[in-house]
Formats: structure tokens, C-alpha cells, sequence
């Protein structure tokens, strides 16, 4: 790993505090992180498939942009929901948000989920792949004012705080964002230095 900025990757995504999060994680790896703002930055298939998604997702803002691209895609999956809202998480928190998920699980005693990463790039000429998985319980009210989506009512396990209750470096010791592009930049990094392109 070093603090070098010697590769760059453009981050197809609209949400700032997911850049928040990766950007240093990338700088880590040498890797510089720039958010693709242009208006077709993220394009998403409907899929029940987490990395059909992100696949799809990474190899099409590629063939638009024709640059090194980041895409990252996660969900929360809930036991007693039979993993609801999964791959739909996003579209879920926009529509019954944190208290419509709470208002599902009331009354429900198992209270276990996970969130799962998938971090997918593609550097010409390679195309990299990773997943991650962070298990957890859903709390029975939200907590913190940070992070975003359903971090306030997700506690990871080994903690007693939520997501929304940690800084973004405590999160990254955590979450399974940090986990998926940590395992990519990584593989990243070796594929070039194998063949001697950085």
C-alpha cells in the first residue's frame, strides 16, 4: 500500500457520503478516487441479483465514458423479511424509509440481517469483481445522525453502536463497503504490478 496517487478510478455513484467513505480507503492504495457526475453516471437494471446489478452497472458506464470505473452497490438483508429489502434497499428507504422497515419488524424478536457489498471495476483491460458481508441486528429505534440510508438502525456485530452513531473511519473498521473495495483495489493493485503497468 502507499499515500502515491499512481492509478485513478472514476466512482459512478450520486451519493457523497458513499465517496466519503471510499475515498480514503482508495488513497491507501495509491489509487486517486473522482466521482463521475455526469447525468448518466449510474445505470441500473431492476435485478433480485446484487452483482448482476453492479456487473451491469460497471460495464455499461464504461462503455459510455470509456474511463477507469468504480461502481458499488450494497443492500440490507433482513432474516425475518426473508432478506427484505435486499437488492430494493435504496428504492425502500426512499419510499417507507428507517420507521417503515421498524414498523415491520414490531412485535419481531429476531432482529438479525446483514449488509452485503458488491464492488465492481473496470480498468482496461481488466474487470474486477468483489463482495462483502457484514452481519448485524436491526435495532428497535433509529440512533446516530450519521452515515445515511439504514446505518442508524443497523448494529454491527461486535458493536453495540449503529452505523449512524460511528465516524466514517470507525465505520470502515466495520462495514462491508470497506470490506468489497478494499478486497478490489487491492486485486487491482496486484493485476498491475504483475504486469508491470504501474
Amino acid at each position: 500500500m502507499t499515500n502515491t496517487c499512481s492509478i485513478k478510478l472514476f466512482f459512478a455513484t450520486g451519493n457523497i457520503h458513499k465517496l466519503n467513505e471510499v475515498k480514503p480507503i482508495a488513497e491507501r492504495y495509491g489509487i486517486c478516487l473522482e466521482q463521475m457526475i455526469e447525468s448518466r453516471a449510474k445505470v441500473e437494471i431492476q435485478s433480485s441479483d446484487l452483482i448482476e446489478i453492479a456487473r451491469y452497472a460497471v460495464l455499461e458506464n464504461y462503455k459510455l465514458f470509456k474511463k477507469p470505473v468504480l461502481v458499488e452497490d450494497a443492500g440490507l438483508f433482513i432474516e425475518a423479511l426473508n432478506g427484505f429489502p435486499g437488492p430494493y434497499s435504496s428504492y425502500v428507504y426512499k419510499t417507507i424509509g428507517v420507521n417503515g422497515i421498524l414498523k415491520l419488524m414490531e412485535g419481531v424478536d429476531n432482529r438479525r440481517a446483514y449488509f452485503m457489498s458488491v464492488a465492481a471495476i473496470v480498468y482496461e483491460p481488466f474487470f474486477i469483481i468483489e463482495t462483502a458481508r457484514v452481519e448485524g441486528v436491526i435495532t428497535k429505534e433509529p440512533r446516530g445522525s450519521g452515515g445515511f440510508g439504514f446505518d442508524p438502525i443497523f448494529v454491527p456485530r461486535s458493536s453495540k453502536k449503529t452505523f449512524a452513531e460511528m465516524s466514517i473511519d470507525e465505520k470502515n473498521m466495520y462495514s462491508h463497503r470497506a470490506k468489497a473495495v478494499s478486497k478490489a483495489f487491492s486485486k487491482l493493485v496486484h493485476l498491475l504490478k504483475t504486469y508491470n503497468t504501474l
